[in-house]
C-alpha cells in the first residue's frame, strides 16, 4: 500500500498517526505526487487533496474513509473502542475535530491576506472553531485520552486539529480557542506526552518551518524540474 501524504497536511497526519499507533508502518510507504505540489492532484484523484491511500485495487481518497479502511484490514488492532459506546464516541469527538475543527480552520485560512480580508468572514469562521471546541468539551473524556483508556481513531483526528488550534488560529490574530482548566486543555497538554502523538507533532512542526523557511517551496519546484525532464527525455 502507499499514502500519498504531507507533513502539514493534518488530514494526513491523522492517518499517519493511526498508522504509527497500529504499528503497521511496514505495511505502507509514504509519497507526495508531484501533481500534488503543481496544484494537480486532481490527475491523481478525482478529489484533488490529500491523503490518498492507493491499494491494490484503487485508490481511496477522504482521511476518515481511509482511517475506517485501516482498521477494517487489520482489525486485530483496530482503534475503533471496546465497546458500542465507545466506538460511537470515538466518531463523534473524531467528527467534531474534522468538521467544526478542521473544516473551519482551513477554510479560514483563505482570509490570512490581512490586505484583502474580509474580517467578518473570518470572525465567522474562528467562531465556529469555537463552537467546536464548546462542542468537544462536552464529549470528550476526563482521562488521558479522547475516549476510554486507550489510544483510539479520535486521538488520531484530535492531536492534528488541536495542533492546528495552537499553531494556526494564532497567525490569524485570534487568541488559541483552547481554554486553560478546560478537559480540552487537560487533555492536549497530556496527549502531547503520547510517543505517537510527539512523533505526528514533529512531523507537523517540521511541515510549518519548511513552509515558513522556504524549504517546502524549493522542494516542490526541484521535483518539478524533475518531473519535467523526464518528460522531455
Amino acid at each position: 500500500m502507499k499514502l500519498y501524504t504531507g507533513d502539514l497536511s493534518p488530514y494526513s497526519a491523522k492517518v499517519r498517526m493511526q498508522i504509527y499507533a497500529m504499528g503497521i508502518q511496514d505495511e505502507i510507504n509514504f509519497d507526495l505526487p508531484v501533481q500534488f505540489m503543481m496544484g494537480k492532484m486532481f490527475q491523481v484523484s478525482p478529489i484533488g487533496r490529500i491523503p490518498v491511500l492507493e491499494v491494490d485495487e484503487g485508490l481511496i481518497p477522504e482521511s476518515e474513509v481511509i482511517a475506517e479502511y485501516l482498521d477494517e484490514r487489520f482489525p486485530d488492532k483496530a482503534l475503533t473502542g471496546s465497546s458500542l459506546k465507545e466506538r460511537a464516541d470515538v466518531r463523534v469527538v473524531s467528527r467534531i475535530a474534522d468538521i467544526y475543527l478542521m473544516n473551519n480552520i482551513f477554510m479560514s485560512l483563505s482570509q490570512a491576506n490581512t490586505e484583502t480580508r474580509v474580517q467578518a468572514v473570518l470572525d465567522l469562521l474562528i467562531g465556529q472553531v469555537r463552537r467546536g471546541i464548546g462542542a468537544l468539551e462536552k464529549h470528550i473524556g476526563i482521562g488521558n485520552f479522547a475516549v476510554g483508556d486507550s489510544l483510539t481513531r479520535a486521538d488520531c483526528t484530535l492531536v492534528p486539529a488541536l495542533w492546528m488550534c495552537s499553531s494556526t488560529v494564532p497567525r490569524l490574530g485570534f487568541d488559541s480557542p483552547i481554554v486553560e482548566g478546560t478537559r480540552v486543555s487537560a487533555y492536549w497538554d497530556n496527549i502531547q506526552n503520547n510517543e505517537f502523538a510527539v512523533k505526528i507533532l514533529d512531523e507537523m512542526n517540521k511541515g510549518m518551518k519548511a513552509r515558513l523557511d522556504g524549504t517546502e517551496r524549493k522542494m516542490a519546484e526541484a521535483a518539478i524540474a524533475r518531473a519535467q525532464d523526464n518528460s522531455n527525455q
